[in-house]
């Protein structure tokens, strides 16, 4: 049986894509896992025809997904930057100071709001992934290790603190239940706060086949007219949007109490554009759905080659998103030999399903494959320069989505 739409209740929900079955994107295993056996989950992704929500069940609970968790920010040199340039824009804007208090949900490693706090402004962050809290908090970040929603907010009014500046990056696609989450921003805003919340674009989503960002800790996947009906449910307005280049198109959108500030017309003109796109059409997520199959066939007829041909192939990076790709193509060590990662956290693992060994970088240098694989697309141009000197020794680079292409 087919569960709710998560946003409006309705209940019928035809399929976006069927990309069979997976484990879970963040549950990389240790060698003494190998031995043990895997949960798959179906990885097939419904649209709400009444709210346009493109959606997951919740088939797994955030408290199994997040509690401990692999990804760490501060391993991104570019989302770093990215970071550093919205925290300096929003202290002008707003004109913080250490009389204000900044708040960021789901905040991580404390990777952003060490910005503020370098400035003077006092910061609290909420990170429900204990082993990822405790970083921000050895970094000096007051972090409080809770999942966000109605119950937290109240408790952090009684104690006096409601945010001057509220933010969620990257976090919303995460909630099942996004009208506790949302009633929780209401409460724990400032009257005459600001909100900001960054979330992957459904409209790049399905304009560019990024298939690979569905996994199951994405329970949701956003266009700014659902936002914006979800957030007009709970008292507040969507005043501004910007449109990013992270994680392979993402918005950013600004909020505040319904009443409080005007609106800007980039929204409602990006909402028109969204609905010209086919947003709301089922018919759109049908072209997609095929798109995604030519796409697989694509990267597997690509490794297929070089293995006939003797050639050596090994990926760069270990993202959630490597994980969708890999499972869902049935690519296995015989066609990538291993990958690389920054992340000191994933290097000695294995990737799930695939089971695909993760390594250091200093690897490439070591083997010097033919071919390396970018894994986090979103990132090529950061991963492109940190390969020049292997990229001199040989090796030829290849990004497989949103669409098949080799770096010359």
């Amino acid at each position: 049986m087919t569960p709710a739409c998560r946003l409006c209740g309705g209940t019928f929900l035809p399929s976006v894509v069927d990309l069979g079955t997976s484990p879970l994107s963040n549950a990389y295993l240790a060698a003494a896992d190998l031995s043990q056996p895997e949960v798959y989950y179906p990885l097939q992704p419904r649209f709400c025809p009444e709210c346009f929500l493109v959606q997951l069940p919740a088939l797994v609970a955030p408290e199994h997904i997040f509690t401990d968790y692999a990804y760490f920010s501060s391993y991104s040199d570019s989302w770093i930057r990215h970071a550093g340039r919205f925290a300096v824009g929003m202290i002008e804007t707003l004109g913080l100071g250490q009389h204000h208090l900044v708040v960021e949900v789901a905040s991580n490693d404390g990777y952003l709001l060490k910005h503020f706090q370098a400035a003077g402004v006092r910061v609290l962050g909420i990170e429900p992934a204990r082993n990822v809290a405790a970083v921000a908090e050895r970094a000096g970040v007051e972090t409080l290790s809770r999942f966000f929603g109605v119950a937290v907010a109240e408790e952090l009014v009684r104690g006096g603190r409601r945010a001057d500046l509220l933010i969620g990056n990257n976090v919303l696609a995460h909630v099942p239940d996004l009208h506790d989450f949302v009633s929780g921003l209401k409460i724990l805003l400032a009257t005459e706060g600001m909100l900001t919340m960054e979330f992957p674009h459904l409209l790049r989503l399905i304009e560019q086949t990024q298939f690979d960002t569905i996994y199951h800790e994405h329970y949701s996947y956003l266009s700014l007219l659902t936002v914006d009906r979800l957030f007009r449910q709970h008292g507040l307005a969507i005043v501004d949007v910007e449109e990013l280049p992270t994680h392979g198109g993402s918005l950013r959108i600004y909020a505040a109490h319904d009443g409080v500030r005007p609106r800007d017309p980039r929204v409602d003109a990006l909402e028109t554009l969204e609905r010209d796109a086919g947003l709301r059409d089922l018919r759109t997520y049908a072209a997609f759905s095929e798109r995604v199959h030519r796409l697989k066939l694509e990267f597997l007829r690509f490794l297929v080659e070089q293995r006939a041909r003797g050639s050596s192939v090994a990926g760069y990076g270990a993202p959630a998103k490597a994980n969708t790709l890999l499972n869902y193509c049935g690519v296995r060590s015989d066609l990538l030999q291993y990958t690389v990662d920054r992340s000191p956290h994933k290097q000695g693992r294995f990737l799930p399903g695939t089971r695909i060994p993760i390594h250091d970088p200093a690897r490439l240098a070591e083997t010097r494959p033919d071919w390396i694989v970018i894994l986090p697309w979103n990132i090529k141009e950061e991963i492109i320069d940190s390969l020049h000197g292997i990229r001199q020794q040989g090796a030829r680079l290849v990004v497989p989505v949103p669409v098949l292409e080799v770096i010359a």
